[in-house]
């Protein structure tokens, strides 16, 4: 059987990475363990597991000293020395105790040691795999609903989509293959615990460099967005190159590339504008689809004061207020929409 240990160890390394000599140390303290709680001994032990042949001893040791105090940790010089002349004080002595019936108690000790070692070694090659793929996407199957958390399995394990990270009125089926956003990756004592999110905007930002070649290779870059997961995003793009149209570039062939993304976020709008660093063109092109007459702006309070068309101001408002709430977090500037009626001088009558 020993034999039998060393070599699953060494196949062990090979396969998995865990290092052998680890887990024989891990075995000569869980076998200490064992000894104690079946021999029912307080005594200092020592277990000796020989890497060659998988023989397994154990030593009982006590302290030399001059007088003693505690005999079962402890044995006079005199005595000692009885047994080999060549001992000093504060050696240690060691005697085999090994009893004849403790290979049945070391395989079973063993085998436990080995398989926790290797569970442990899983979950943190597991943690390390995930904990770098943190604000990455990846796609998995949900397996099974508990209250209101999705569990969805990735493969290799499981991660978890709690309902805050779920998109509003979004219906979860076992089996489907959903495409998420993973938000955090912990260490647990029961492996990795992974958090998943739908809601993200990170995730629209990881689905666009992913449908649209032009950002994955830095051609067009991806400046800023803003979500509201279910309902509506915006995202806005700049081409470093002139003869590249980055809302074109995201928005495809016969819009395709954007329908792509929508699908999979169920229906979102998205709203892809152009972004510029003229702050009265950029807030301009935020509104869109609503068209703009005059952007008046305060930098030092940071606030734009919009003119629109009489029948574009509900658009432009959008359905409670969404539309130039995206534009505000897209944009980063304060926006007060109104109409041009609302803005023109009121001529009194004499």
């Amino acid at each position: 059987m020993n034999l039998e240990l060393i070599e699953a160890l060494h196949d062990l390394e090979r396969e998995k990475g865990i290092n052998s000599e680890i887990i024989i140390e891990a075995i000569e303290a869980a076998l200490v363990s064992a000894y104690k709680k079946n021999f029912g001994t307080q005594s200092n032990m020592r277990v000796q597991f020989d890497r060659g042949s998988g023989e397994i001893k154990v030593f009982s040791r006590k302290a030399i000293v001059e007088n003693i105090t505690n005999p079962k940790e402890e044995i006079a010089l005199s005595e000692a020395r009885k047994l080999d002349p060549r001992y000093e004080l504060d050696d240690v002595l060691e005697i085999e105790v090994t009893p004849k019936d403790f290979g049945r108690i070391a395989a079973q000790t063993a085998k436990q040691v080995v398989v926790q070692r290797i569970r442990e070694a899983e979950r943190d090659m597991i943690y390390d795999e995930y904990s770098n793929r943190e604000g990455d996407i990846v796609t998995g199957v949900v397996q099974r609903q508990e209250g209101k958390n999705v569990f969805v399995d990735l493969g290799k394990t499981e991660a978890v989509l709690s309902q805050n990270e779920q998109i509003p009125g979004e219906l979860y089926k076992n089996g489907d293959r959903i495409k998420t956003f993973i938000v955090e990756v912990k260490k647990t004592t029961k492996g990795p615990q992974i958090q998943l999110s739908r809601t993200h905007p990170g995730l629209l930002k990881r689905l666009f460099e992913l449908e649209v070649p032009e950002i994955h290779d830095g051609t067009v870059e991806l400046k800023a967005l803003s979500r509201e997961a279910g309902a509506r995003s915006k995202i806005a793009v700049f081409s470093k190159n002139e003869n590249v149209d980055p809302v074109g570039s995201c928005v495809g062939p016969k819009g395709l590339r954007v329908q792509a993304i929508v699908n999979e976020l169920k229906g979102e709008k998205i709203d892809i504008v152009k972004w510029n660093s003229d702050p009265v063109k950029y807030i301009a092109n935020s509104l869109s689809p609503a068209k703009v007459v005059s952007v008046d702006i305060s930098a030092d309070q940071k606030m734009a004061k919009v003119v629109v068309p009489d029948y574009q101001l509900s658009l432009a408002i959008g359905k409670e207020g969404q539309n130039a709430r995206l534009a505000a977090k897209l944009t980063g500037w304060k926006i007060d929409i109104k109409s041009e009626s609302q803005v023109q001088p009121v001529i009194s009558e004499e």
